[in-house]
């Protein structure tokens, strides 16, 4: 065990009595016990993460019980619905900051394995990202969803909050009757009720093998949480004794399945961020082009919110990921897991309890997954949650309406200086321009909010899991790096074709190279992390 240079030789004699002082008893040290971390994002401010140091000391009993010893540390999490328009160019960046958290730790105290206590955005894929990096034995317990209050048959929640500052900027709702809706969109410890991008992430864990069956759906207040914390931490000291890895889990047919599940529920575009991220520090090379590939050939079974009416605890109820994966079985390569058992006999053990909430493929909501992935002369890719645009949205051509921040975009809102069938341009968001690449939720829910039925939405920044409608993000090569979308100007013609997968603007070849020539880049107030994070992803010539 890498552990054991702390145990024995008169050289760590000292390091013996500093873990001493931090409680360690001596006859543990002397037993051989493997050392197992505990990367805790607890804190106060995400209702996702307030309960998690209660699953936390679960997960420390279950590794006693199984004869390891835990030491746990805080790793920090940022709400991106608390950090959105306000300032959330950093929670990108805080996913590899998360990962490098994690390395600190497990290295410095030579751990034997870990067990990543997470639920939000970016601690996620932040966890995984280090499991994959660090290669040593890990399991990672997400902290589950909250439950929708149901008021008059309504279910009420905090992120359709940001379609009512849609109805108030558009004078569709006064902002006293807005301030009354707060209280009943307070849901409680979880994260947010829908398949965004923090339960999108914890269904891509469960799938990638990397956490116990049903951990993805299991709400947050259940009580078979805490039982799922303890078994967790069993199963880390486990997988240390017989020296299974991450990477002996996370392999390319895993993340195949991750994308496949993923694209059956009609997860956050989010995902086209992380996998490869993940996927990279597991050696490996995930495209776009694969989550797109695997997307036209993969029916969505789900309809979750924001593109549809169900819930995570509704999946939960049906059966969770295992009834999910059921459904695809077939389809699924089959890859180990922390359970001891393969993904696919959990997929054949796996029972749909309720057919409408997780269909047939024959009986789908739509006969293709839930991303695609459009390209043209505006974009070499670009990325679209098509199962949450509507029908007569699919192709769209109309005139841009710029803006270089989404406090411009509002005010616009509120001006009504935006008409139907027009597309909305945001530039010089991405990771290099923002910096941090934002995520655009109160501008596609303002819109919606509003009331605009033909509006569609351009940025080369991402969007949240919440988002829906005729939204294109993640446009690459982004403003700042030269990118076609920095020289966009009101009026022009852009085109949108989802089915034939093509993003345009009408403008000529010779007319975006001399544009090019004369972009100017909006001035940004930047921290220094801000700044090191511009210089890590801009391919600007100096």
């Amino acid at each position: 065990m890498r552990s054991d240079i702390l145990k024995k030789g008169v050289e760590t004699l000292p390091h013996r009595a500093l873990l001493m002082s931090a409680g360690v008893k001596k006859e543990d040290l002397a037993s051989g016990k493997p050392f197992i971390g505990v990367a805790n994002s607890y804190n106060d401010l995400i209702p996702g993460h307030v309960h998690l140091s209660d699953l936390t000391a679960e997960v420390k009993r279950g590794i006693r019980d199984a004869g390891g010893i835990p030491f746990e540390w805080g790793v920090p999490g940022i709400c991106d619905g608390i950090a959105m328009f306000v300032e959330m160019r950093l929670s990108l960046p805080s996913r590899e900051h998360v990962a490098d958290n994690i390395e600190l730790m497990t290295l410095s105290h030579s751990l034997d394995g870990w067990v990543g206590v997470t639920n939000c955005d970016k601690i996620t894929p932040g966890m995984l990202m280090a499991a994959a990096r660090l290669d040593l034995p890990a399991v990672i317990l997400t902290g589950g969803p909250m439950k929708a209050n149901v008021v008059e048959g309504k279910k009420h929640h905090p992120i359709e909050g940001f379609r009512i500052v849609g109805q108030v900027k558009a004078g569709k709702m006064g902002v006293e009757e807005a301030e009354k809706m707060v209280s009943i969109m307070a849901c409680g410890a979880g994260s947010c009720v829908g398949l965004y991008t923090a339960n999108t992430m914890a269904v891509v864990t469960e799938v990638l093998g990397m956490s116990l069956t049903r951990c993805a759906t299991t709400l947050a207040v259940d009580p078979l949480k805490r039982t799922q914390a303890y078994e967790t931490g069993k199963a880390i000291v486990a997988l240390v004794s017989k020296g299974i890895r991450p990477k002996d889990i996370m392999t390319r047919e895993a993340f195949e399945n991750a994308i496949m599940v993923d694209m059956a529920m009609g997860g956050s575009t989010n995902t086209v961020l992380h996998i490869p991220a993940i996927a990279k520090e597991a050696d490996l090379e995930i495209t776009v082009d694969l989550f797109d590939e695997i997307s036209r050939k993969t029916p969505n079974l789900c309809s979750i919110i924001p593109a549809g009416e169900y819930e995570m605890a509704d999946i939960d109820l049906a059966g969770g990921i295992p009834a999910v994966m059921n459904r695809l079985e077939e389809r699924l390569k089959d890859s180990p897991t922390v359970n001891d058992v393969s993904i696919k006999e959990i997929a054949r053990k796996g029972r749909v309890l309720n057919d409408d909430v997780i269909r047939a493929p024959e009986h789908a909501y739509h006969f293709e997954g839930g991303i695609a992935v459009l390209k043209g002369n505006l974009a070499n890719s670009s990325v679209i949650k098509q199962t949450a645009v509507q029908k007569e949205m699919l192709v769209h051509s109309g005139p841009a309406k710029v803006f270089f921040s989404e406090r411009e975009l509002m005010d616009a809102l509120e001006a009504k200086r935006i008409s139907e069938g027009d597309v909305v341009v945001l530039p010089f968001q991405g990771p290099a321009g923002a910096p941090g690449m934002p995520e655009m939720l109160t501008p596609t829910d303002a819109i919606k909010g509003a009331g605009y039925q033909r509006v569609a939405l351009v940025t080369d920044g991402r969007f949240s899991g919440a988002t829906t409608g005729p939204c294109l993000g993640h446009v690459e090569p982004e403003a700042y790096n030269g990118g076609v979308i920095g020289i966009v100007r009101d009026g022009d013609m852009i085109d949108i074709d989802i089915p034939n997968r093509r993003l345009s603007v009408k403008i000529t070849d010779d007319e975006i190279q001399e544009r090019l020539k004369h972009m100017k880049i909006p001035e940004r107030t930047l921290t220094p992390l801000l700044r090191s994070f511009r210089e890590k992803f801009s391919g600007r010539k100096s």
